[in-house]
């Protein structure tokens, strides 16, 4: 199991045990109804939600520090050979002029030979000595400048780092709940374990252009389990599905919930006017979806279920808090 998917049921399993009795002897214990199951489940699943969306964000935001320190990195130390390099030309030169330079000059022309041909040579000299300490100059005033950004970029690695573990940190805490709601989601019949080769279902909703391969793509993961942090093939999260649903059709959208709410900001839409392949957010953006078209929309619900397409109905309409549109 992830550490993400980990954290997740942890989170799920503290909002659960606030509900239910526990489970000792001589506790008051009732099964609870169908209705019940649903009820105490949207709740947990929202608190499960909001916290892995955060474990998301943090591990994006680490993921991208590190590999623009990295590139930085490898960007100053291949400047600092080149440095090197010329500093060696620089050196030989030196060497030669001190060793071979005007004495030399002077016992080429007692012993004849073209004088112009050995000033050519003595200036050529000159000339790459002066070039290569200009260049020597340039890169490393450039170098400076790219080890201060280097040095900015691994403090902000840092930071990353350092947000990323203390979300990771909050396994140890709960992870003893893990297995507790493993346990009752299985007790009650509400866990499914879904198939991660599923051939899920073909759209044959009104959508066209990229819009429709991006269903196309969300329809063909139909079947297949959700998993926290999941981005496929397998398994998905909500936004690690939408992600990948548009990607098919050649959009790049960002990671989580929250960013991708972001990336849209220009591009969001009113309820009421969405249209197929639009994004769905719910309040809080813990959750997202596709709109289908046809009053449906196909998403990944939440642990122990699987990618499925639902009817928006009044519930899911009084949850959502906004669309945007790709």
């Amino acid at each position: 199991m992830t550490v993400s998917a980990r954290l997740a049921r942890a989170a799920a399993a503290a909002a659960l045990t606030v509900t239910v009795p526990a489970l000792v002897p001589g506790a008051a214990w009732a099964d609870p109804s169908p209705a019940q199951v649903r009820a105490r489940l949207v709740k947990l699943n929202e608190r499960a939600d909001q916290l892995v969306e955060r474990y998301n964000q943090a591990t994006e935001a680490y993921r991208k520090a590190r590999t623009k320190y990295r590139a930085l990195d490898a960007e100053l130390n291949a400047k600092g050979e080149q440095v090197a390099e010329l500093r060696e030309e620089l050196a030989a030169i030196a060497v030669h002029n001190y060793q071979f330079g005007p004495s030399m000059g002077w016992q080429r022309l007692a012993v004849g030979g073209p004088p112009e041909a050995m000033l050519s040579g003595m200036a050529s000299l000159d000339q790459m000595a002066q070039d290569r300490a200009a260049r020597i100059a340039a890169f490393e005033s450039a170098t400076k400048g790219l080890r201060e950004r280097r040095d900015q970029a691994k403090g902000a690695l840092a930071e990353a780092e350092q947000a990323r573990d203390d979300v990771r940190g909050k396994q140890e805490e709960v992870d003893d709940l893990v297995e507790e709601q493993t346990k009752l989601l299985r007790r009650l019949g509400a866990y499914r374990t879904g198939n991660p080769r599923s051939t899920g279902l073909t759209y044959t909703g009104p959508a066209s252009g990229n819009a429709r391969e991006a269903l196309q793509f969300a329809f063909a993961q139909v079947g297949k389990p959700y998993r926290y942090g999941g981005t496929g093939p397998g398994s998905f999260d909500c936004s690690g599905l939408t992600q990948a649903a548009w990607r098919a059709a050649g959009v790049s959208l960002p990671r989580t919930t929250y960013t991708q709410w972001a990336w849209g900001a220009d591009r969001r839409v009113p309820l009421d006017e969405v249209q197929p392949g639009d994004l769905l957010f719910s309040k809080g953006l813990g959750h997202m979806g596709m709109y289908a078209g046809d009053g449906r929309m196909v998403h990944a619900p939440q642990t122990g279920d699987v990618i499925k397409v639902v009817a928006l109905d009044d519930y899911w309409r009084g949850r959502l808090v906004g669309a945007i549109r790709p």
